[in-house]
């Protein structure tokens, strides 16, 4: 445990869980949802990367500021987002977080420092960099995190951002989720190295890897990198090797994989890696593990049949709450 950040505590440790298995629920019951009407469009399900987003999240501060992806819910959650209002904002309704405008793909809440999701792949990692210098310049300490995949490593907003941010010595962390696919391509027929982090090196910035199906692992990188961020040593790119249970969206077939890639990613799968210790060490036991789950299940289950009672935005507010001026509203004011 890195002495950065004061190891959890029992109740933190659960908390550590709880979020992973909201995350883990939420998208599963979203998917079920979709196929009975109620998610217009697609959804891009974050199952199986639980122990990133959670990770990162715990090494924040509450002013701290984040960008998202396309496969942003769980980026969301882990910032501790209101369920009832995504479902809200999947079901296109006006109690949503973009009153039903922005759907799956473009979630925002500046109340929690969550500068939006991107339907854009790399689009978020340029904003962040932007919202990186805005925080250098206000001098008080804050970080941006800018979330993306393996793919978004090769666009070019990656390799600008990371030189800017790097030059300036910006508070930014990019965190890249390394799930293995660019959407269907595997990661070894898009790149020659086998570590993204080693990008790091030509722009003069930290790079490290983490396990990211270890939400400790991740937490304690994370808190290293914002420490440096905090005091004036610049960005880190951080890479968390992960992989996604499902496909690239939901009802992909998957037929690019190879046979049994799934079943050994499944072996270690984050949020069962967690649980198993927990228990080893007597933070919880089998019922303690059933009621977590059942708690969250049952606040799923309320969040959504409410999301499915709030109206749709009405025709007259189709022009309104789809254009600011202002970046990043009131978390960068």
């Amino acid at each position: 445990m890195t002495d950065l950040i004061e190891a959890p505590t029992t109740g933190e440790l659960v908390e550590l869980l709880r979020r992973m298995v909201l995350i883990r629920m939420f998208e599963e019951k979203a998917a079920r949802l979709r196929s009975k009407g109620l998610v217009p469009g697609f959804l891009h399900p974050y199952i199986g990367q639980e122990a990133v987003a959670v990770g990162v999240a715990a090494a924040l501060g509450p002013d701290d500021v984040l960008m998202s992806t396309h496969r942003g819910h769980g980026h969301l959650l882990g910032r501790g987002a209101d369920p009832a209002r995504m479902y809200a904002e999947l079901f296109a309704r006006s109690e949503g977080y973009n009153h039903g405008k922005g759907g799956s793909l473009h979630m925002i809440a500046p109340e929690l420092g969550f500068l939006g999701a991107n339907g854009i792949v790399g689009g978020g990692i340029p904003l962040a960099t932007g919202a990186g210098l805005q925080l250098k310049r206000r001098g008080l300490g804050q970080v941006s995190v800018s979330y993306f995949g393996d793919g978004a490593a090769n666009e070019g907003t990656f390799h600008e951002s990371l030189n800017f941010a790097a030059l300036f010595d910006l508070p930014v962390l990019y965190v890249v989720e390394n799930n293995l696919y660019g959407e269907f391509t595997r990661i070894n027929e898009h790149m020659r190295i086998t570590d993204i982090s080693d990008r790091a090196a030509s722009y003069g910035m930290a790079g490290v890897t983490v396990d990211g199906n270890d939400v400790l692992a991740v937490r304690d990188a994370a808190a290293a990198a914002v420490a440096r961020a905090r005091a004036g040593q610049g960005p880190t790119l951080l890479e968390a090797k992960t992989y996604r249970h499902r496909g690239h969206y939901e009802g992909d077939m998957c037929t690019y994989r190879p046979a049994g890639e799934l079943e050994q990613w499944l072996e270690v799968d984050p949020i069962d890696l967690f649980t198993a210790a927990l228990l080893g060490d007597g933070v919880l036991d089998e019922d303690g593990v059933a009621a977590l789950r059942a708690e969250v299940d049952a606040q799923l289950d309320k969040a959504a049949e409410w999301a499915a009672e709030q109206p749709h935005p009405d025709p007259s507010e189709a022009t309104t709450d789809v254009y600011v001026d202002t970046c990043g509203g009131e978390a960068l004011r």
